[in-house]
């Protein structure tokens, strides 16, 4: 307690000194803080359950003929066919259970209050496989899940029931709509439960066996070759995943030779043999299963590494301004070890101060996380941002804590071993007031610097790379015109609208929105434009020779009347689809550049006839060519894509709406609830937003990682900034007698500002040149996350150059005029 007394009392003595300290270590501690909570929520937090360590994901790459649908849980390499996961639930013996999940969009009904959610249907074996207990009557077993469409119950997560049932405890037995269903709600789930895929956050959880009463044109629970279920499951104790796997493949093995071999038509030997060979695999799931940790892995580590760059030079700063502290306090060091204090008692209290002065920036830093996690939850798009938490967790604030401690002790290390040095008799009679460090702290504090300019220089270049790519991407050719577009979709079907009442009910939205003032055109899809979806089959082109092992895969949309015109897509030959494209008539098709190419089309592509879904009858002509366009990510190269009318195949739960308007898309947005709701009041507008919206959240990854980037950059410059102008400013106070005598010798204020600048410009020739040998390292490790831009793009270097020159040169401008102006008289009798 007595360290901890004097300390305090010595860090008050020089307020502004400690400021600068704390302030210096709250920017770069808030700044680690606020991207480790979302690495920490992304990347190393596991599942609220019991024993997580014990989960594991099933996994089963290899050749998947058939219809395949992946979600935000995985790719489809890791999804399974719904008999195969019977099969592997009866056969398995190294688990306490296997457990298949699928998330669903749900249209929700609660009190005659419609609303929109996700869901997730679950086997009867999820819940117990996790070991998780209700907080509220029962979760689903296995007897809710025996029998196919026969089990109308449903389980509420936390956080649906407090906000849309009020918490109410009566709330089991009561009846909930779900997409036009009526199920019984049978329990509640505990608190912080959010299933088990991060960027997802089911509201109801149903039985698996209920897919058919939910998604009514789903028949996918004997298809062998229908591959959309998601597995996991827990091992036993002492089972080893590796003996997990292998007796699990021994269960797969004969299936996939005997049952699922026999199935497949048209495989060519080479793909049989892989086929036939492909295994399950087993990876550990304590996380759960989501596409979101691979990622985000990348660009996370990326923004931690950036962070950890301005914490260090932040910490340099400290380092250097406890070297000048300690050279003012060397008298006292000196006198105090003279008097019999032991170098140990006064490192102890030099390092007491330290960490009492990081533990202060470590709290102030808390202030800087929360305001940079605000920050970054504004960058994110709605959807993204409410799967994660942006509130300070205490996960962060003991991050934050170890973090100050660390870097005080390591920093304050140093400065503390130099300051009780065991030289007394020279410090003593150097020190009637002089300030002196010796040339290893000099040389200690320059080395600082330098390695602060290097680390800045390195994040310039990162940022500016970011920068670049950004601006690339804002400004990618989209082949489409979407500036006064407006968006939204909703899902009839979840309301229990079969398809002719979904046909009837799309078009009367369709007149209706048409006849909104300012609205010039309107269309529809069954694909969003520019969301991340993808929807893809197998096609049959006249004229192309299909076969085994040949890709004749091929992306499609589902749209309306007028779409390209409404989008501003260019017709390069044929027609658009009109609403005489309807049930009946004879099948039409579109299609891109990029599919025409890919097939062989040639110039004459109007007029040819192709299948789908494996159909090999060519009953579909191609009535138009379309320019190529964006059709899932702006950063991807367009896929062959053809469309279809939605009107010749109405069999569709949702649709995606699209209102190009002559007034600002902002205005429109107002006014489009009202009109939906005026043909049903019950059915839920979801995603409503303008497509420069759409455009800026298909993106956001891009923005956020250039944005943070650039502020932390811009940061770390001005702290090596900072630094750089201490450390001269403390160069030229110990050499004020130097000066002197260069000036009483003739020297004049120029060369006087010369032989300071020309210490700058050795830091920073030095630091700069290894900051440019690592910004290249740099720029091939991000290669992955630019577009359209090198690693090593010459622009971007000579700019970041010249910026931290220009702050550098200005840093050393004011020493040096200081120094310039020196009165030679004074400057002799300096002591």
């Amino acid at each position: 307690m007595r360290h901890v007394k004097l300390a305090v009392r010595m860090l008050l003595k020089t307020p502004l000194v400690t400021a600068v300290a704390i302030l210096s270590l709250a920017l770069g501690i808030g700044a680690n803080a606020a991207i480790y909570s979302l690495f920490d929520q992304m990347l190393l937090r596991p599942l609220p359950v019991p024993e997580p360590t014990r989960l594991v994901n099933l996994g089963a790459p290899g050749p998947k003929p058939g219809s395949t649908s992946c979600s935000q849980a995985g790719d489809c390499d890791v999804v399974f066919s719904y008999p195969m996961f019977r099969d592997l639930e009866r056969g398995q013996t190294g688990f306490t259970g296997i457990a298949a999940h699928r998330n669903f969009g749900a249209n929700l009904a609660v009190r005659n209050e419609p609303v929109t959610g996700q869901g997730l249907f679950v086997s009867g074996s999820y819940f117990g496989t996790l070991q998780v207990r209700p907080l509220l009557g029962r979760l689903l077993a296995q007897a809710d899940d025996n029998v196919i469409g026969a089990n109308f119950v449903t389980v509420v997560s936390f956080d649906f029931w407090q906000e849309r049932l009020g918490g109410d405890p009566k709330v089991i037995g009561q009846s909930i709509l779900i997409n036009g269903a009526v199920f019984s709600i049978v329990g509640v789930t505990p608190r912080g439960f959010d299933g088990t895929t991060l960027g997802a956050r089911p509201v109801v959880f149903v039985p698996i066996s209920m897919r058919t009463a939910l998604s009514r044109n789903f028949d996918g629970f004997e298809k062998r070759r229908d591959y959309w279920v998601y597995l996991f499951g827990r091992l036993k104790p002492g089972v080893t995943i590796e003996q997990a796997r292998v007796a699990l493949n021994g269960v797969y093995r004969p299936i996939i030779t005997d049952v699922e071999a026999p199935l497949q038509k048209g495989m060519s030997d080479q793909t049989m043999a892989r086929f036939k060979s492909k295994p399950i695999t087993l990876e550990p799931g304590k996380q759960g299963q989501s596409s979101v940790p691979k990622e985000a892995k990348t660009p996370l580590v990326m923004l931690f590494c950036v962070t950890g760059v301005v914490l260090l030079i932040a910490c340099a700063n400290i380092a250097n301004l406890l070297l000048a502290r300690g050279a003012n306090r060397a008298m006292e060091m000196g006198v105090r070890l003279a008097l019999g204090a032991t170098r140990a008692q006064l490192m102890t209290q030099l390092l007491t101060e330290t960490v009492i002065l990081s533990l202060a920036g470590g709290v102030a830093s808390l202030l800087v996380a929360r305001w940079t996690l605000s920050s970054i939850a504004a960058l994110m798009p709605g959807q993204a941002s409410s799967t994660l938490h942006f509130e300070l967790q205490p996960s962060v604030v003991i991050f934050s804590a170890v973090l100050a401690i660390f870097t005080g002790l390591l920093f304050g290390m140093f400065p503390a071993l130099h300051s009780t040095r065991s030289d007394l008799i020279t410090v003593i009679r150097a020190g009637a007031g002089q300030m002196t460090g010796g040339r290893t702290a000099s040389r200690f504090r320059t080395s600082l610097v330098t390695v602060q300019i290097a680390l800045s220089m390195a994040l310039l270049i990162a940022a500016g790379l970011f920068l670049k790519s950004l601006n690339n991407v804002s400004h990618a050719d989209l082949g489409l015109s979407l500036d006064n577009v407006a968006t939204f979709s909703v899902s009839p079907g979840r309301n229990g609208y079969d398809s002719t009442r979904t046909q009837v009910l799309l078009n009367l939205m369709e007149a209706a929105l048409g006849a909104m003032p300012g609205v010039t055109a309107v269309t529809s899809a069954l694909v969003p434009i520019l969301s991340g979806d993808n929807r893809g089959t197998d096609v049959r082109v006249q004229g192309f020779q299909s076969g085994p092992d040949i890709d004749s895969n091929s992306a499609l949309n589902k749209i309306g009347a007028g779409y390209f015109k409404t989008l501003g897509v260019p017709m390069l030959a044929g027609r658009e689809f009109s609403l005489s494209d309807q049930a009946g008539a004879t099948r039409v098709a579109i299609v891109n550049e990029a599919f025409a190419k890919k097939f062989h089309m040639g110039k004459d592509v109007v007029g040819k006839f192709m299948g789908e879904d494996g159909n090999e009858s060519l009953t579909i002509q191609i009535v138009g060519l379309v320019k190529d366009a964006k059709y899932s990510q702006v950063k991807d190269v367009v896929p062959e894509l053809f469309f279809t009318p939605w009107r010749q195949d109405p069999r569709t739960n949702s649709m995606n709406f699209y209102v190009r308007t002559s007034l600002p898309p902002e205005q429109i947005l107002k006014s489009i609830p009202a009109v939906i709701k005026q043909i049903d009041a019950t059915l839920p507008i979801e995603d409503i937003k303008t497509m420069p919206q759409q455009i800026r959240e298909n993106i956001f990854l891009d923005r956020m990682i250039s944005i943070l980037s650039a502020a932390f950059a811009v940061l770390a410059t001005l702290l090596a900034g900072v630094g750089l102008y201490g450390v001269l400013s403390y160069s030229v106070a110990q050499r004020t007698r130097e000066i002197g005598v260069r000036m009483a010798l003739g020297a004049n204020g120029g060369r006087v500002r010369q032989l300071i600048l020309r210490q700058v410009s050795f830091m920073l020739l030095i630091g700069g040149g290894i900051g440019i040998a690592a910004a290249v390292g740099v720029g091939q490790a991000a290669q992955s996350l630019l577009y359209q831009l090198k690693g090593y793009d010459p622009v971007v270097f000579a700019l970041a150059v010249v910026l931290l020159s220009a702050i550098a040169l200005a840093a050393g401008y004011l020493p040096a005029r200081r120094a310039a102006l020196v009165d030679p008289m004074h400057a002799l009798r300096y002591d």
